[in-house]
């Protein structure tokens, strides 16, 4: 493959898997919140209006702040009744062909993502509740999240054409 290609796709895995081991801590984060919340509302009897918002917040980086690197270990899903069957060859070239559509969806989200974002930041967006906090954080994590996964997307049909092909990427 061209150097160009190898580097994309080496530093795209380097960067996914980085975020996506960093946020794996993150889950223990939530742990906390979500006992913390245990304990002010059934032990303390002092509910905190803010501790099911922010374990909201938490799972949604968690979940799109990991999406690249579940796609590295190849965690994600994926419907299995014929592929499984496929060399690993067909299955490249199957993965190189839906990858089109993935990356649609993802193009698609990461402009929509950018929209809300802007719209956000321009209205000074909150959420209507009662500790009403600001919208912006977890929408740039979205926007960061959706844009991993785009990437790795992309760096994963060079995976697929370097297989189908018989190429290296190093």
């Amino acid at each position: 493959m061209p150097k160009i290609i190898c580097l994309y796709v080496n530093f795209v895995d380097w960067l996914c898997i980085k975020i996506g081991r960093l946020t794996m801590y993150t889950v223990f984060v939530m742990m906390f919140v979500l006992v913390l919340s245990f304990v002010t509302r059934n032990i303390i009897n002092i509910p905190l209006m803010w501790i099911i918002e922010m374990a909201q917040f938490i799972i949604t980086g968690y979940y799109l702040l990991g999406g690249g690197y579940s796609m590295i270990t190849g965690d994600h899903v994926r419907m299995d009744l014929l592929y499984s069957n496929f060399s690993e060859r067909n299955k490249a070239k199957m993965d190189a062909f839906t990858s089109f559509f993935l990356v649609f969806y993802l193009v698609t989200l990461l402009y929509g993502s950018i929209t809300s974002l802007i719209y956000t930041l321009e209205t000074k967006q909150k959420l209507f509740t009662a500790w009403a906090p600001y919208v912006w954080p977890i929408k740039v994590i979205m926007l960061i999240g959706i844009l991993l996964i785009l990437l790795q997307a992309i760096s994963m049909f060079f995976k697929d054409i370097a297989k189908v092909t018989e190429r290296e990427i190093r």
